[in-house]
């Protein structure tokens, strides 16, 4: 079975409702995966948004997410450490957990939400960069998959 990824608050390439973004209450939409693929150890997700003035913003970066776990809830807390020793690294807001859309007026922006099984936890703390997480998982994603939403102002 392939991996994948969903959410209930939209489908792929529809628009993120504003309550999941900074003109709303902010909090994370609820994500729910299947097909993660025998082996992974952990998991860890990154949304970002490739069409931000000037760089990929990223929004979101959690991870080693335990393997048996089947998504994520809504508005999920942003403490570094969630009581499965599930952590958040750092967004581009400067802060651990989920930073919603909020992009400048005008053209719709994309959010990627990338989902990594992985053949190893990452051996990094709470508040890890995307970079850092995306070096450490270097040559240990046994599969990744991805749903993408839009949003504008």
């Amino acid at each position: 079975m392939e991996m994948m990824l969903s959410s209930p608050a939209f489908n792929e390439g529809d628009k993120i409702p504003p309550r999941f973004t900074c003109q709303g209450e902010d909090v994370s939409p609820q994500l729910d995966w299947e097909g993660v693929p025998q082996g992974t150890k952990s998991l860890a997700l990154i949304m970002d948004d490739p069409d931000a003035p000037g760089r990929v913003f990223t929004h979101w970066v959690i991870f080693n997410l335990p393997p048996d776990r089947q998504g994520l809830t809504e508005a999920m807390p942003s403490s570094p450490r969630l009581p499965d020793d599930t952590l958040h690294g750092i967004n581009d807001f400067g802060r651990t957990g989920y930073g919603g859309p909020c992009p400048p007026p005008g053209l719709p922006h994309h959010y990627h939400f990338t989902l990594y099984a992985l053949d190893k936890s990452l051996d990094l703390e709470a508040g890890a960069s995307k970079e850092q997480v995306l070096k450490a998982a270097e040559g240990h994603t046994l599969a990744h998959c991805r749903l993408t939403g839009i949003y504008q102002r």
